[in-house]
């Protein structure tokens, strides 16, 4: 324990690096320190008083890991509010369910063929389900591509997904942690679940005048004080009432988005969740044995060809039906490809009630295939789209119903 202060620094130091190689080379930050993270731990060595094997404070680290998944999940709360939700247009919702249902769909048809058991089929098809935010916006803004026209409708299947995600989380967690064994546990587990979830829908857009006033503190200390006892406290009463603890985290920030004390939180929750939200990543890495991984290649191989198949499928599905090109409508499937914290989110959530081992390394592997390989599709959506057009020649066609029309 004396050189426990010393052990999370020399973490936080991996952390660091990770961090500016990313940014050096204008790459995502979560597979750098997804790979730091199984490249130390307790296979690692012991190079003089430095211990990389991190034993005695991988409980600490795994910890602040679980506090980033609190600050990513409240941040993305903040980010939209049940109004935009109400207010979102027929495109987001056909476009949005279109791509949940073939990566879902695909994901339960992926776990049945390797033999998975019902609730790792389940995981797995949720996990294959919800494309990183954070990749997806970082690649946007790095592109310069916010102004396209695909855009809109990018950013509304990303926030149709978050929904998505929130609902799968909250019934799964029910089903899992709620220790439930009969048909009708299992029920009442999953009806408390939604019932908590749309409890905060409720506060959300009810309560906002009563929360400025409440929250109307001048002092950025107190504020930031009362502001995170209440999201721990809240995310802890979530998971005695067998709601993911990230979960209750979102349903808070959704509250707040309505309130006029949003774009405060958000400016003191940034540095939070990003200083925290790396450590997540690297504790995410620690818990993995690269000696494992040689056991899920294949799996995480295939289910990362699947979801490549199942983005482009849904990208140009839905944006077909949106009304812009095949050119644009590749981008979207090729733009929200990248998997990340999202889908280790709902890993962790199998992991944790007890599923199979296998989970931890197959995610690894799927999350790490996709964080690279998404961004990259997506600088190269142009190439991308012409070898697609070589195949289906959708330019013929399109040229073919212009002459159709001018005659």
């Amino acid at each position: 324990m004396d050189t426990i202060i010393l052990d999370v620094g020399t973490a936080l130091v991996l952390i660091a690096i990770g961090s500016i190689i990313a940014n050096k080379f204008r790459f995502s930050i979560i597979p750098f320190l997804i790979i730091l993270g199984m490249l130390v731990g307790p296979h690692a060595p012991k190079i003089g008083i430095i211990d990389l094997t991190f034993i005695e404070s991988y409980d600490i680290i795994q910890f602040l890991g679980r506090i980033g998944v609190l600050f990513l999940l409240f941040y993305l709360g903040l980010e939209f509010s049940v109004g935009k939700l109400i207010k979102s247009g027929r495109n987001i919702v056909v476009g949005g369910s279109v791509y949940v249902a073939i990566n879902f769909v695909l994901g339960l048809v992926y776990g049945w063929i390797v033999g998975m058991p019902l609730m790792e089929m389940l995981i797995i098809a949720g996990l294959l389900s919800v494309s990183s935010s954070a990749i997806v916006a970082k690649v946007l803004v790095d592109l310069k591509r916010t102004a396209n026209p695909e855009t809109e409708l990018i950013l509304g299947i990303i926030l149709f997904d978050d929904i998505f995600l929130a609902i799968f989380l909250t019934t799964m967690s029910g089903i899992l942690l709620g220790g439930s064994t009969s048909a009708f546990g299992i029920i009442t587990s999953v009806l408390i679940s939604i019932g908590y979830m749309l409890l905060f829908f409720v506060i959300a857009r009810k309560g906002a005048p009563i929360l400025n006033k409440l929250f109307k503190i001048k002092s950025n200390l107190n504020f930031i004080i009362v502001i995170f006892a209440l999201l721990f406290f809240v995310a802890g009463f979530s998971e005695k009432l067998h709601v993911a603890e990230a979960i209750g985290a979102l349903l808070l920030g959704l509250v707040f988005s309505e309130t006029i004390h949003r774009d405060r939180i958000e400016k003191l929750v940034v540095p939070f969740r990003d200083f925290f939200g790396a450590i997540f990543f690297f504790s995410f890495g620690l818990s993995i044995d690269p000696s494992t991984l040689s056991d899920a290649i294949w799996l995480a191989l295939g289910a990362a060809i699947i979801t490549i198949f199942a983005n482009i499928s849904a990208g140009i599905i839905a944006g077909r039906k949106a009304g812009l090109s095949h050119k644009m409508s590749s981008n979207i499937g090729l733009t929200i490809m990248a998997r990340g914290e999202f889908s280790i989110i709902v890993a962790n959530l199998g992991i944790t009630a007890g599923l199979s081992p296998i989970l931890t390394p197959f995610t690894a592997l799927y999350v790490l295939i996709l964080a690279i390989l998404g961004p990259l599709l997506t600088k190269e959506s142009k190439n991308v789209y012409k070898v697609l057009n070589k195949v289906f020649r959708w330019s013929d066609k399109e040229e073919k119903k212009k002459i159709e029309i001018s005659s």
